[in-house]
């Protein structure tokens, strides 16, 4: 697309969705606007159905026949959205990719600040942080920040506390994503481990416009599990040291014991001590095992190579429906 002799850059927006059908069109309302004040660029917004129950790609469709440069990917089924927002970059055509949460958390208004960063031609990529959680549990802030300090320590990828998947990135950084192929995606940790370089762009919390966050304590925690399953052997490394922790621990018991009954005929009494230790070594050992299961599991997964999405409905033209 041209005007005049220069030609238009393209910005793809990617929106995973799931049960937005009250947000959604608060969202699409609020971006046109951002949209319509960024006339030198051309965009498309990419939503992506992941298996909603509701009546979201109803609203979708709407959505698209309202606002043209709205296109929607439809998903078989919910596969999560790590596998949505997958979807979208092997999708997006744009010079300039974005993923943003239709719930507002992610603010359309950061949009043309972000732009100007980028054109400036000193970062390849423009993320968002909270500097608060203001209206999030107390306990599960507390949860995040600790996540996120373990993360950062035990493996080699660079996530920001408070940083949110809202972030604006050249071409060839979405390109980079897209090579990394895994199916246990956790973009965050992605995002820090290709590396480019990035502008952190600070904002204050913004609570959701509508509906309820599908964000339980439960799945956070598992998805940060999963973290750092997928970026660090720190597990194993620590199974290992409990076992080779007890291989010691029992080895000097025993001298101990062997020592006690030559010096001072001393017999050894209590069953209760005992069935502590035994009961302790046992626990660790099921520890150890469920750490290195979890690896086990996800490499299971990873060998069957099974597509990361399938689509059963697009309007969008030139979308690989199962990848």
């Amino acid at each position: 697309m041209f005007t005049g002799d220069v030609m238009m850059k393209k910005v793809s927006l990617i929106v995973p969705c799931y049960n937005e059908e009250e947000a959604l069109p608060i969202f699409a309302a609020e971006l046109d606007k951002v949209v319509q004040g960024l006339g030198s660029y051309e965009f498309e917004v990419l939503m992506v159905n992941d298996g909603s129950s509701d009546g979201t790609l109803k609203v979708m469709k709407d959505v698209s026949s309202e606002y043209e440069y709205f296109k929607y990917i439809s998903f078989s089924r919910n596969f999560g959205k790590e596998s949505a927002m997958y979807a979208g970059f092997c999708n997006a055509s744009g010079d300039y990719v974005a993923v943003m949460d239709a719930d507002m958390q992610d603010p359309p208004s950061l949009l043309p600040e972000m732009l100007e960063i980028l054109e400036q031609g000193e970062y390849d990529s423009v993320a968002t942080r909270r500097v608060t959680r203001k209206g999030e549990p107390k306990i599960r802030s507390w949860f995040a920040r600790r996540f996120y300090k373990l993360i950062n320590r035990i493996s080699d990828a660079d996530v920001v506390d408070g940083a949110r998947d809202f972030r604006l990135m050249k071409s060839e950084m979405k390109d980079a994503i897209v090579s990394m192929c895994e199916y246990n995606r956790f973009s965050k940790g992605i995002f820090g481990w290709i590396g480019y370089k990035t502008k952190w762009l600070e904002y204050e919390n913004v609570e959701r416009v509508a509906g309820e966050t599908k964000w339980s304590f439960w799945k956070l925690f598992r998805y940060a599990i999963d973290g750092i399953i997928n970026f660090s052997e720190a597990p194993m490394m620590i199974a290992s040291g409990f076992g080779t922790f007890c291989t010691v621990l029992s080895f000097a018991m025993l001298l101990f014991f062997f020592i006690r009954k030559l010096v001072w005929g001393d017999p050894v009494a209590g069953w209760p001590s005992l069935v502590c230790i035994i009961l302790f070594v046992s626990g660790l050992q099921f520890l150890c095992i469920g750490m290195m299961g979890k690896y086990i599991a996800k490499t299971y997964v990873e060998v069957k190579n099974r597509p990361h999405y399938i689509i059963s409905d697009t309007n969008k033209d030139g979308v690989d429906k199962i990848n």
